[in-house]
């Protein structure tokens, strides 16, 4: 319960030319950690196969495959083909064929677009002067008179009418993201004055395509119909694209299936050396799955393998990957852990303790039986609706867990939606009644509980990887317990050791040795490392060393104040969820004189209540996480293990297809399956 899965380190030899079977294999039994091999420890090992080529050559078919996808808009489907088998060769040519297919109509699709998009350019820029008969033959060719077209901004029209003489025509048009557009004409004569006052107003001209033989009304008329044309061409292009499409949406996803596989398996075989005619294949696998991985290799080879297992080393420094296993009760928990990073497979595992500590303070900052059951209820509703979906079991436990915590709270607080006349039930009292230090001495004490097993576990840890000295002189080890719980002895009985007259004996134990075991750590470790031959553990020698224990132990004192304080959020949020909901009830009894009081009351209390399931419980949440990660975590916990990623592909299950790639190239062709060209 308090350990990683047991790993053990596996090294098998097989056959050259059984290699891709058993990659196969181990991808179907997802079992398997594969890691790189090294092969300096043995001269006839070769180094691992070099396949940059071959990848290179699947990820440009991804990309082609890609860029079908796109301009066909063809989705992945929902239930994946079983992969075909088929050749590298084999695939670039069905893709060359689909290329082939679709390549003119969508070069139409393309043309037809482009045309559209001009159309509605040339339809906006005359569109505004409909109704005027106003040529295009070129506004400029007329001997005695100025047309001017375009637009300024919609406050400047006013200014630009008192600027204008009477010998100028102007016409505003429709208004346009804030620009006012217009039609002026005038004579030659008055065409600088006219262009003076329309610099001045931010005129900005727009010419009107020329077309000889047609006005503005005609052309556009002209333009509509011809966007209706392409319109309905280019929907009639659409259904033939989608026909296409669909036709060849298996076809594609068989393709990239095969190269996904084919991908992984490149990618694998790169891990491990070989000679000419065997290849070494290693990895981790859980301890209890390495029966189920001989007899997996025993059916795929035929006995031709040799399978090693063995457990880490922890004298090599050997780190295996670290896999969490619980029950669903525990797993949404696991989901917390891994957030914050993975054990070191020789730490012990905190998933427990998380759970535990996690809804105890969740609850004691969100304490009132209704909120809890409106959480509970919704869990209980994600459990029910999860249908095999673990995301959402793991979701409907945490909210359960909380919820149920909640309602345990609740009843010690007597806090039923806040609903004063149930107070009188409460186990103990309101977060906002009484004294409030026996609620903040009650959140310490929880805070106390979690360092001292953050500190426990550390030793633990420590000693499990074989450092003494960092086990009993580390700020959170041996000698950081007896300062903690020393100094915790002496502010609660003080009077009464000192009565005794034991206060100087207990100083020194409690203060003093402590302290000093944190001032010779760094100096200690320095001085076994280099007698060790090492080059010592801190920069700048033994000076550095003693500098930094020095920091170290005055950081030590520092830290197990703030982190004791620190829990003194449970209480204040406790009582911020009260007062939220005594602030709500103080509203709902104020507007109870007006009218429709009694309605409007309630809807406050409702409405104050959802305020504080919502805001309360996020902040409970976020807060009680973050007590986890900083104030527990940070005395034990590296977050620094490698996770356990089993190797998985898709199995090959072409024969169970029955159908190959040369039938799917020749149905892209129109060629019936089985048939064959002349």
């Amino acid at each position: 319960m308090f350990r990683t899965v047991p790993m053990m380190r596996v090294r098998a030899i097989v056959l050259a030319h059984d290699e891709r079977r058993v990659l196969k294999g181990l991808g179907a039994l997802g079992a398997v950690h594969l890691t790189r091999t090294r092969t300096d420890t043995d001269a006839e090992l070769l180094a691992p196969a070099d396949y940059t080529g071959e990848l290179a050559r699947y990820d440009r078919i991804r990309g082609r495959i890609q860029e079908l996808r796109q301009s066909l808009e063809i989705l992945p489907l929902s239930n994946g083909p079983r992969t075909t088998a088929m050749t590298p060769d084999q695939a670039e040519a069905i893709l060359a064929s689909m290329e082939q297919r679709s390549a003119g109509l969508l070069e139409d699709r393309q043309r037809l677009m482009q045309q559209q998009k001009e159309l509605t350019v040339m339809y906006d820029q005359v569109s505004c002067y409909r109704g005027f008969e106003i040529p295009l033959t070129g506004l400029d060719q007329f001997s005695f008179l100025h047309f001017v077209t375009g637009s300024l901004p919609a406050q400047n029209l006013v200014v630009l009418e008192k600027e204008i003489g009477d010998n100028v025509a102007l016409l505003p048009l429709a208004q346009q993201k804030g620009r006012q557009r217009l039609f002026a004409v005038t004579t030659r004569q008055g065409q600088p004055a006219l262009e003076k006052a329309l610099q001045q107003a931010g005129f900005q001209y727009e010419a009107l395509p020329v077309v000889e033989g047609s006005t503005v009304d005609r052309m556009s008329e002209e333009t509509q119909r011809e966007q209706e044309r392409l319109t309905v061409e280019l929907e009639q292009l659409n259904v033939k694209l989608k026909a296409i499409a669909d036709e060849l949406a298996p076809a594609i996803a068989e393709i990239e299936e095969f190269v996904d596989m084919e991908c992984q398996l490149l990618d694998a075989s790169q891990k491990f050396p070989r000679t000419e005619t065997t290849v070494l294949i290693g990895g981790w696998v859980p301890a209890g799955d390495v029966a189920v991985l001989r007899q997996h290799m025993e059916e795929t080879t035929g006995g031709r393998y040799v399978l090693e297992a063995e457990p880490p080393d922890p004298s090599a420094g050997e780190e295996a990957p670290v896999l969490l296993r619980h029950s669903w009760l525990l797993r949404p928990f696991e989901m917390l852990v891994s957030a914050y990073g993975l054990p070191n497979y020789r730490e012990l595992e905190p998933t427990l303790f998380v759970a535990l500590s996690y809804i105890i303070m969740f609850g004691m900052m969100f304490g009132d039986v209704g909120h809890g059951a409106v959480l509970a209820a919704c869990g209980l509703t994600a459990l029910l609706k999860a249908g095999g979906s673990k995301k959402v079991q793991d979701i409907g436990v945490l909210l359960v867990s909380a919820g149920l915590s909640s309602i345990i709270f609740g009843a010690v607080y007597g806090s039923y939606f806040g609903i004063e006349a149930l107070k009188k039930y409460a186990l103990w009292h309101d977060p906002l009644e009484g004294d409030p230090i026996q609620l903040m001495y009650g959140a310490i004490g929880i805070g106390i509980a979690m360092i001292s097993t953050g500190l426990i576990l550390n030793v633990v840890n420590r000693f499990r990887k074989g450092d003494i000295i960092g086990g009993i002189l580390d700020k959170f080890g041996l000698v950081g317990l007896l300062f903690y719980w020393g100094t915790l002895v002496l502010l609660i009985y003080g009077a009464t050791i000192r009565s005794w007259g034991m206060m100087g004996v207990c100083a020194i134990l409690f203060l003093a040795v402590p302290i000093i075991g944190w001032s010779v750590k760094e100096p200690l470790e320095h001085f076994m490392s280099t007698k060790t031959g090492g080059h010592g553990g801190a920069h700048g020698g033994m000076a550095g060393a003693i500098i930094e224990s020095c920091v170290g132990a005055f950081e030590a004192i520092l830290s197990y104040l703030a982190n004791t304080i620190s829990f003194v959020r449970l209480a204040a949020y406790a009582m911020s969820h009260a007062a939220l909901l005594f602030a709500a009830f103080m509203v709902a009894e104020e507007v109870k004189g007006s009218a429709g009081g009694s309605v409007w009351s309630l809807l406050v209390i409702i409405f104050g209540n959802l305020i504080a399931i919502v805001l309360e419980g996020v902040i409970a949440s976020v807060q009680a996480l973050r007590l986890e990660y900083y104030e527990f975590f940070g005395k034990f916990f590296s977050g620094g293990g490698e996770p356990f990623v089993p190797f998985r592909i898709a199995p090959d299950l072409a024969e169970d297809k029955a159908r190959n790639a040369t039938n799917t190239a020749n149905t892209l062709n129109g060629i019936p399956e089985g048939a064959t060209r002349s």
